[in-house]
């Protein structure tokens, strides 16, 4: 059931998923025998086109960590407003410590963020932006601000109608 529900949803959205490793922590506890090793990794997917998912899963192994977060993140996908290859306003979010600003540019300034909010940016298909990471450099807590900054945003003529202005 939940395999046939993962396809439906990628049909929904009508294109395959790029997969990007974000980051991976390696976490040690001392047991009687020594130490023992467990990894977490955080997993970003995205069509380019607007739609992005991300994943965080826990495992004794890197390749179990990272093939249960890209399933979490493919459950996870959501989409967002673009105008062309912009955002379409100024948006400033936070998310526990971490504080994201993503700021529309014009066409050809390219993405201007750091590492994992860049990351969340061009797997979402955003070409043009300004972003800066303000406040935690914690990798979960950037991603998931990086990601409430884009559900937060608005289309301009929606906004309109809803006021009853256009």
């Amino acid at each position: 059931m939940a395999q046939q529900n993962q396809s439906r949803r990628q049909e929904d959205f009508g294109t395959e998923f790029e997969e990007k490793v974000l980051y991976i922590n390696r976490c040690s506890k001392v047991v009687k025998g020594g130490r023992k090793f467990s990894f977490s990794a955080l997993i970003i997917v995205g069509d380019g086109q607007g739609h992005i998912g991300f994943g965080f899963a826990k495992a004794n192994e890197v390749s179990d960590a990272i093939r249960k977060g890209s399933e979490a993140a493919r459950k996870n996908v959501m989409s967002f407003e673009m105008e062309g290859t912009s955002i379409p306003h100024e948006v400033t979010v936070e998310w526990d410590g971490a504080k994201v600003l993503l700021k529309p540019a014009p066409v050809g300034t390219g993405v201007i963020a750091g590492s994992k909010v860049r990351s969340v940016l061009e797997l979402g298909g955003v070409k043009d932006v300004v972003a800066k990471s303000l406040g935690s450099n914690n990798p979960l807590n950037q991603v998931r601000a990086t990601l409430k900054a884009l559900l937060s945003l608005r289309n301009r003529n929606k906004s309109f109608e809803l006021r009853g202005i256009a």
